[in-house]
This record gives structure tokens, C-alpha cells and sequence, in this order.
């Protein structure tokens, strides 16, 4: 039976449910076993599950990681939370020389899932607002999910949980109070399965995370002004489903692929060469991307609020590759993802 559940419970009963169907499950991380409970997404875990399985760890991010891994060598499925990506840099030696080269090096799989959030809000800056996603694609070994909707987020959580290798799962901290159907039964989506969220043959909108929404949103304006566009929302960056991807252009011939983090090196980039490699023929206009500016993220509100691309980026983007006239929608007003969501009071 499916009813209505915010991203954070989603993600919530995902852990809860994993943990109930499997003793070796643990949760830990900084603020696990807060009575905030990192956004609300490990609420009640301790209660429920007890100290021995839900519990906090100390600010060493490269020594809790490498507690989480050779707990998973050990027998465990830990899931560990960091509160920020930005603070998981720290960590990066041990995910990226060991988690992610166990198997290919001992045929032994870690089957450690490691929750990042990222995003922005409440003047966060350079330091706390990175999407380092395409750092993580590019490593051999590792899974890399950022989920768009509730019923995503539970089911790539459970699916990633039970992978018997390391998955790196991106939430989006402005994703954490949207609301979506979901089934109250344990399921899995499985890796690298995107999804076509809307019908289109004059462009192509590839998105994931955060840009899902934003794209949703574009979709509605620009079907309104008789644009119609094929909406394709990744859910897994690696592995990736390239083969819908493909599908689309090659229906379409015309792409447009949006991104949280910087353009520079980014996943967008990475789509947009495949497509110009295998897709070439299939192509009406040169493939274009929306993503961050190459420049750190700035803190001041007034300086945030062109700086990150937003829905009503995506309609002039397609409304130029499609050469359609149309009255473009006013960006003079406060946009909303450029401040904190009403609840949030604190700096992470």
C-alpha cells in the first residue's frame, strides 16, 4: 500500500526496514542517534534498534570510514551518515584506496553504503554547498546514486544498503521535506535504472537530485507554451542507463543536461560526450548542459541568487535549442531555493 511520505521518511524507513530485515545492518555517523536525527532521516533508529546499532561516531571522517569498511570486511552492512559531503573530503582516502579496490584486488566485496548530503541554503558558502559527484563517477568500484523523489530515495537506500559492494548515496538537503507516494512495503529500485518522467519529442532534459525538480517545473511551462519535452531523471550516475538516455536523443535530437555541481569535469559533461560520440548522427543542435560556474560558491544572499541554475534557466535553454518563440518567465523575484527551507535553523 502506498501513501504519502517526505523524502526524509522515506529515507528513514528504508534504514528502519533494512535494519528489521537484517541483524548486520548498523547505522552510524555523525548525529545518528541525535533526537534531530540528521534532518529527521534517523529519528527514532536508536529507540527502536538500540545503541549497539544506532549510534554516534566522532569527527575523524578518514577514521570512521575506515571503521565502516572493515566492518563490512566483518560480517556488518553499516550505513554510515556524513552530514556534509564537503566533510567527507576527508575521507576520500580510505572509500577511494580501499573500499572501492577491495574487490578488484581481494574478490572480496564491502558492502558499505556511505550517505552524503549536499546543497545549499542559509548563506552555507564555499565550504558547505559542493556537489562533488563526478569526483566519486570517476573512481572504479564505487556506485553513485542521487535520488529525486521519496520513492526513489527508499528504494535506492534499500537497494544499496543489500549491493555487496560500496554505494555512495547523494541527498539533496532541499529534497528532504518534498513529498511523494510510497510503498510501505520493503523495495528496491535497482542501480543504474533511470526513469522518463515526462513525454516529449522536441528536446531531451536529462537531470537527477535537486535539477529533477527544477526540470519538472520547466517542463510544465514550456508544455503550456507547446513545447514538449522527453524528462529523464537519471536516479544512478554510476552505473549509469545510458541506453534511455540514448533512446531519448536519439527521438528528440536535441539535449540539454543539468547539474548540481560545477560544469567543469562534470557528469554533465561526461553525458554529453557519450551522446556526441554514440548519438552523433541523431543530433539536430549542438548538446548543451546547466550547471554551476567555474568560481567557488559565493555566501552573500544578493550574490547566491544567479548563481545556481534554476527552471527558469532551463526554459531559455530550450527555448533557444528549439528556436520556439515564447514569452520568457520573470526571474526578478525571490527564488525559492535560494533560501532555507522555513524549518531550518541551524548551519548544516
Amino acid at each position: 500500500m502506498a501513501r504519502r511520505l517526505s523524502f526524509a521518511a522515506a529515507v528513514n524507513e528504508a534504514q528502519a526496514q533494512a535494519m528489521e530485515l537484517d541483524d548486520s545492518v548498523i547505522c552510524c555517523g555523525l548525529g545518528a542517534d541525535d533526537p534531530k536525527g540528521i534532518f529527521g532521516t534517523t529519528t527514532g533508529l536508536v529507540e527502536r534498534f538500540g545503541p549497539h546499532r544506532v549510534f554516534d561516531m566522532p569527527a575523524s571522517e578518514n577514521a570512521m570510514t575506515g571503521v565502516g569498511i572493515g566492518a563490512a570486511l566483518n560480517g556488518m552492512r553499516p550505513v554510515m551518515t556524513h552530514q556534509r559531503m564537503d566533510f567527507f573530503l576527508l575521507a576520500l582516502d580510505q572509500l577511494v584506496n580501499n573500499g572501492a579496490k577491495w574487490h578488484y584486488m581481494f574478490g572480496r566485496g564491502v558492502p558499505v553504503t556511505i550517505r552524503l548530503i549536499v546543497g545549499r541554503g542559509w548563506g552555507q558558502g564555499p565550504t558547505h554547498s559542493q556537489s562533488l559527484q563526478s569526483w566519486l563517477t570517476h573512481v572504479p568500484g564505487l556506485k553513485v546514486v542521487m535520488p529525486s523523489r521519496a520513492r526513489d530515495a527508499k528504494g535506492l537506500l534499500l537497494e544499496s544498503i543489500f549491493d555487496d559492494n560500496p554505494v555512495v548515496v547523494l541527498e539533496h538537503r532541499w529534497l528532504y521535506g518534498i513529498e511523494d507516494e510510497v510503498d510501505e512495503a520493503p523495495f528496491g529500485i535497482p542501480l543504474g535504472q533511470g526513469e522518463r518522467l515526462r513525454e516529449g519529442e522536441d528536446a531531451t532534459l536529462v537531470a537527477a537530485s535537486h535539477m529533477t525538480v527544477e526540470a519538472l517545473k520547466a517542463w510544465e511551462y514550456l508544455a503550456a507554451a507547446g513545447v514538449h519535452c522527453d524528462l529523464i531523471d537519471l536516479k544512478s550516475l554510476s552505473p549509469l542507463d545510458w541506453d534511455l538516455v540514448f533512446d531519448s536523443v536519439g527521438k528528440t535530437g536535441r539535449v540539454l543536461v543539468l547539474d548540481t555541481g560545477w560544469a567543469q569535469g562534470s557528469v554533465a559533461g561526461e553525458i554529453i560526450a557519450r551522446i556526441a560520440m554514440d548519438c552523433h548522427g541523431d543530433l539536430k543542435t549542438a548538446p548543451r548542459r546547466l550547471a554551476l560556474p567555474d568560481y567557488s560558491v559565493p555566501t552573500a544572499f544578493e550574490l547566491t541568487r544567479n548563481f545556481y541554475p534554476h527552471w527558469r534557466d532551463i526554459v531559455a535553454a530550450v527555448a533557444e535549442m528549439t528556436g520556439s518563440p515564447m514569452a520568457m518567465p520573470d526571474r526578478t523575484e525571490t527564488l525559492p531555493h535560494d533560501v532555507p527551507d522555513p524549518e531550518f535553523n541551524g548551519p548544516f
